[in-house]
């Protein structure tokens, strides 16, 4: 399990923006990775009027469990996390409206293709245990120097 501080060492996501409270666990080999999320008010997505977070947020809580994956794998390699940004979104589908306040997500993810720097993930989110949202989701991963270009 990889909890909430030592993920900062991992993904580049801070403050609010940071959607992920821990790692429950994860396999290099099998591409896989499974987190946690409790929506709070804290969440910058949190809509106080209907008391939780759009599902449609979903997919930034696969992107960032991709962002985990990416960064464990990268760390395990001796390299440092790099930023990521989300290329498409593909297959999205969503079965409720809103997650609300204190509810406790699982975020599940795996990779399916890789074109190094461009990967091609799966991601479903999980709410007592029944799957809410699932889709696939594009991302590349750009290194400081790509960045500074």
């Amino acid at each position: 399990m990889i909890e909430k501080d030592e993920l900062l060492n991992l993904i580049p996501h801070r403050g609010k923006m940071m959607m992920l409270d821990r790692i429950n666990k994860y396999d290099i080999q099998k591409k896989c990775l499974e987190a946690e999320y409790s929506i709070t008010e804290e969440c910058l997505f949190y809509n106080d009027k209907e008391g939780g977070v759009p599902s449609w947020v979903g997919f930034e809580f696969i992107a960032q469990a991709i962002s985990a994956f990416i960064g464990i794998r990268d760390s395990e390699n001796g390299k440092p996390p790099k930023e990521g940004y989300i290329l498409g979104i593909s297959q999205m589908n969503i079965g409720l409206y809103f997650l609300k306040k204190n509810s406790i997500i699982t975020i599940n993810t795996r990779e399916l293709e890789s074109m190094h720097p461009v990967y091609v993930f799966e991601g479903e989110i999980l709410l007592n245990g029944k799957e809410v949202l699932s889709g696939k989701i594009t991302v590349m991963e750009v290194s400081e120097e790509q960045k500074n270009r």
